[in-house]
């Protein structure tokens, strides 16, 4: 099972309740490198996926300084189901949704095709919605007019990567984002702000997500036995490493990012009444001093935090851990290295999507 912060999104292919159902709509997926994303999105069930590299390859003069990415763009650039018509916006794309499934790229050209999709009227691109800064409407008007929701998947404003000092992460573009829709609309001085929706942690959707998606990959382990034991502890260290245990009593979910995933693991309140006990590394975003929130323990690394949690939790790796219900976790050598594409990163690349199903 491979869960990333995007997977959620996968369940409004069929609607959540809020939303309708998407798998045939028109949806626009920005981040990532080429059209990763864009794949990952058709593999959940999106049937009618577009990229803004889509956008400004058939229309170039969406964006008049993006010419330095033109060869790019047109390496895995696909036609439009439909193209931009300002004489007739019948004849024009319709984005029904909008979702940051990964870092982006090229930010002016993602925040100048998200402006216009937002400001739009009923999200036709090459429209301007009648109903923007009218003071009578809720918003000032801005969002009033079936323009699509906008999703982000990961609120972190830094992260660690190969660079010595933290990165700016999806956060920073959209705080960016926010920025420019401040100064076109004149923002939270008038009582307008940018409508979104944010998963990811620290956010209980995604939580309760993964708690949803680690009890079914136990079942489909574990078989019969599954409902003879209720699952009571599940141990998820790291970004790749999930390691489930049978019949013990708490979750402990390890992060490096004291904003996000300890946050996460403190507020999260599990429908099932599971704790869930947060550990933060140093190989991360923290380095060391006092972490904004405070995780159960502090350790060097997430080969560190597995040896930790099964200490905690009292159970002997020579005797218990060798019964094959189990999935083992062997710490390596390469889990925490020093330099290079860290862990983190691996594990928010776009080109490895969800198999849980």
């Amino acid at each position: 099972m491979f869960v990333q912060s995007h997977t959620p999104f996968a369940a409004l292919v069929e609607g959540d309740g809020q939303q309708e159902g998407l798998r045939d709509k028109c949806v626009l997926v920005l981040g990532g490198d080429w059209d990763a994303c864009r794949v990952v999105a058709e593999t959940y069930g999106f049937r009618n996926v577009i990229t803004p590299g889509d956008i400004i390859t058939a229309h170039p003069s969406v964006w008049p300084f993006a010419r330095v990415f033109t060869q790019y763009y047109h390496t895995f650039a696909k036609p439009l189901p439909q193209g931009i018509d300002a004489a007739d916006p019948s004849k024009s794309l319709k984005i029904d949704a909008v979702f940051v499934f990964h870092d982006p790229r090229d930010w002016a050209l993602d925040i100048q095709i998200v402006l216009d999709v937002l400001l739009s009227s009923q999200g036709i691109l090459g429209t301007y919605s009648p109903k923007n800064n009218n003071p009578d409407l809720p918003n000032r008007g801005f969002q009033q007019d079936g323009q699509p929701p906008i999703y982000f998947s990961n609120p972190d404003l830094l992260w660690a990567a190969a660079y010595h000092l933290p990165r700016l992460g999806q956060g920073g573009f959209r705080e960016a984002l926010e920025g420019v829709w401040a100064a076109v609309t004149g923002g939270p001085k008038v009582g307008v702000e940018l409508q979104k929706k944010v998963i990811g942690k620290p956010y209980y959707e995604t939580y309760a997500f993964a708690e949803k998606k680690l009890e079914l990959h136990r079942q489909s382990i574990l078989g019969a036995k599954a409902a003879d034991v209720p699952l009571r502890k599940v141990y998820m260290i790291g970004k790749l490493e999930v390691l489930l245990l049978e019949d013990i009593k708490l979750t402990t979910s390890s992060g490096d990012n004291p904003e996000s995933d300890i946050k996460g693991a403190n507020d999260y309140k599990s429908p099932s009444g599971r704790e869930w006990c947060s550990v933060l590394v140093r190989s991360g975003v923290f380095q060391d001093g006092t972490p904004a929130w405070k995780p159960k323990t502090i350790v060097d690394g997430v080969s560190d935090a597995v040896v930790w949690s099964l200490k905690d939790s009292g159970w002997d790796p020579s005797s218990d851990l060798q019964h094959p219900d189990y999935v083992h976790f062997q710490p390596s050598p390469d889990l925490d290295p020093p330099s290079g594409p860290t862990r983190r990163e691996l594990a928010r690349s776009p080109n490895l999507p969800d198999q849980s199903g």
